[in-house]
């Protein structure tokens, strides 16, 4: 990852004070960041009050992943010089950054938190902006119980895993897994399995995201699981529980008519 520290204003008007521009390491990434780094003075991200991210839709989430971890969290403007872009704004080189984020309309969106515990019985916590997954370690099939609020609702799913998403991740893991997209307001997750085999007639359940969702691995020696929060794993899990941070809300900019919300609306018309 690239990190700009100077550069020069240029005059610009800047809704910002301090910026920090980041970049993955792809040619393409690089090449934008080596065009933006003359059009002002750049801050490192520890001084930041907004970052500039440049790559596509798995930089993004690093970069706010690094956002949490550090425990300081500013909003971020991704232009997409990856895939999908699903986060991201579009790339012009010939655009003036400050301009463009002082049109920027802000968006919030509140991580899932995972508390997990392994078969030694060590704990650990994960956030995950789109999604956490359970996912078979082995030839053998996953068996997990899913307990949604204080109930039992599933006594065994067998499958190759199952996953949890936000609104903000539906589009992504959660769709190609047959799962529903939801809107970035409806204030829902999606509780989709992952190739399930029994039973064999559930597809999932879109639930209220007030609700904790319980997974526990059944027979966890034989059919060991990992758990996959974002881009982040943890293998031999006994356990997770979910529920979402809200008191840890991430800031993301978009370009006018380019919203969350307007993607997410799109993606479902989409028939090629």
């Amino acid at each position: 990852m690239t990190t700009a520290t100077n550069g020069a204003t240029n005059g610009l008007t800047n809704p910002f004070a301090r910026m920090a521009l980041l970049a993955s390491e792809t040619p393409q990434a690089q090449a934008a960041y080596e065009a933006l780094l003359g059009q002002v003075e750049w801050a490192p991200i520890e001084e930041a009050d907004v970052a500039v991210v440049l790559g596509g839709d798995g930089f993004m989430l690093q970069a706010l992943h690094g956002m949490l971890d550090a425990g300081r969290i500013v909003p971020a403007y991704g232009m997409n010089l990856g895939t999908v872009g699903f986060l991201m704004n579009r790339y012009d080189k010939r655009a003036v950054i400050a301009n463009r984020l002082a049109k920027a309309h802000r968006k919030s969106i509140a991580p899932l938190r995972m508390e997990a515990v392994l078969q030694d019985g060590e704990t650990q916590t994960l956030c995950a902006i789109n999604e956490v997954s359970l996912l078979r370690e082995t030839r053998q099939t996953a068996k997990i119980e899913i307990t949604v609020g204080s109930r039992v609702r599933i006594k065994e799913l067998v499958g190759d895993g199952v996953l949890v998403a936000t609104p903000a991740g539906s589009t992504a893991y959660n769709f190609s897994a047959n799962g529903p997209i939801l809107p970035l307001d409806s204030e829902l997750l999606a509780l989709t399995p992952i190739s399930p085999f029994r039973p064999r007639r559930w597809r999932g359940a879109i639930l209220p995201d007030h609700m904790r969702i319980k997974l526990r691995v059944l027979d966890p020696q034989k059919r060991p699981v990992a758990a996959v929060a974002d881009q982040k794993e943890l293998r031999d899990i006994a356990e997770v529980t979910l529920e979402i941070a809200r008191d840890t809300e991430l800031e993301l900019l978009f370009d006018p008519g380019q919203s969350l919300e307007e993607r997410i609306v799109s993606e479902q018309f989409v028939t090629d």
